[in-house]
């Protein structure tokens, strides 16, 4: 029989098998994987401004570069590239060849190598979501992620991650309601619609402002009134503004054998939606439902697929405790 090990496992020791290789050579200055690579500055070339500048201090984790550790800022690069502009989210990055169908970036590296260079800035990883017996959102380190990429006329650009992510718009709004208003006829050929079995009144996808006028010249009626109201304002473009931790994943072991697998291997490397084996998660319940989803690409702000994306992942300043929190502690 199988094990699956989570959230209480030693995963500190387990990550040491990947540091002596990808690591701690190079933070000594002997890795043979650094004199067998192309410079850092070829890789780099034509990349962002932030990571240019900061070449002499980048040791990579991966033999392509993939995975860059940045020992002086504390942070961990990946070397990845748009995938997809449009459609829901499960995933804000996946590894190459998993979830490209449902994630905007994708990259060639393997999960535990992006995790144990998160390990050797001093991050700090607890536990992915679990759904029993109840829903606790998904735990650790807290983690402030940027992409950087260069547009078609040579323009740097450095962005929060979260720009590219927002709420689900182009999906379903549903209100309750008993029957529609005395005498309102709606429209035909919109997304507004009454459902008479099921006393539903539904609107799919972004309600413009001048839609909502439209509608709210039908009727009177307060009930009515509020539903436009509150489609309008539930279909409105909002960047996400979930937080993504360090969860950890977990491992999965053969007992036959007593092979260890790393679970984060299966593509969630950095999830939008919460999965049990999600390295990086956002703090927030969030459903991977395929008619559910809360999150999907804010299509216009993301550049042409193929487009070069170096991700930064930092570890979030911690919060100084305020004025009176300070004077409570003295007393």
């Amino acid at each position: 029989m199988n094990r699956l090990l989570r959230g209480s496992y030693p995963f500190d020791v387990f990550a040491l098998r990947w540091l002596a290789p990808a690591m701690l050579l190079p933070m000594i200055g002997l890795s043979a994987m650094s004199r067998a690579d192309d410079k850092p500055e070829k890789r780099l070339a034509g990349k962002d401004e932030q990571a240019q500048t900061d070449e002499e201090n980048l040791v990579p984790l991966t033999a392509t570069g993939t995975v860059l550790l940045d020992k002086k800022k504390k942070r961990v690069l990946l070397k990845t590239h748009v995938v997809l502009q449009r459609g829901s989210l499960e995933m804000f990055c996946c590894l190459k060849q998993t979830k490209e169908h449902e994630s905007i970036l994708a990259i060639d590296a393997r999960a535990q190598v992006v995790h144990a260079g998160l390990l050797a800035i001093g991050a700090k990883p607890g536990r992915p979501v679990q759904y029993t017996p109840a829903y606790q959102a998904p735990t650790g380190q807290k983690l402030v992620i940027f992409v950087n990429w260069t547009d078609e006329k040579g323009k740097a650009h450095r962005e929060s991650a979260k720009s590219w992510v927002r709420q689900a718009i182009n999906r379903f709004w549903i209100v309750k309601m008993e029957e529609l208003p005395e005498g309102l006829k709606l429209p035909k050929n919109v997304e507004l619609r009454y459902d008479r079995k099921l006393k539903e009144l539904s609107w799919y996808g972004p309600m413009s402002a001048a839609q909502k006028k439209e509608f709210l010249t039908l009727s009177e009626a307060k009930e009515y009134r509020l539903a436009i109201e509150s489609f309008f304002e539930q279909s409105q473009s909002r960047e996400m503004n979930a937080d993504w931790v360090f969860a950890g994943s977990g491992f999965f072991t053969d007992e036959e054998t007593g092979k260890q697998s790393y679970l984060a291997e299966g593509g969630n490397l950095i999830c939008v939606a919460n999965f049990g084996d999600a390295m990086i998660d956002v703090a927030s319940p969030s459903s991977a439902d395929d008619s559910d989803r809360n999150f999907e690409a804010y299509t216009e702000r993301i550049p042409p697929k193929g487009t070069p994306v170096t991700v930064e992942l930092i570890l979030a300043p911690e919060k100084k405790p305020d004025a009176a929190n300070r004077a409570e502690e003295k007393h």
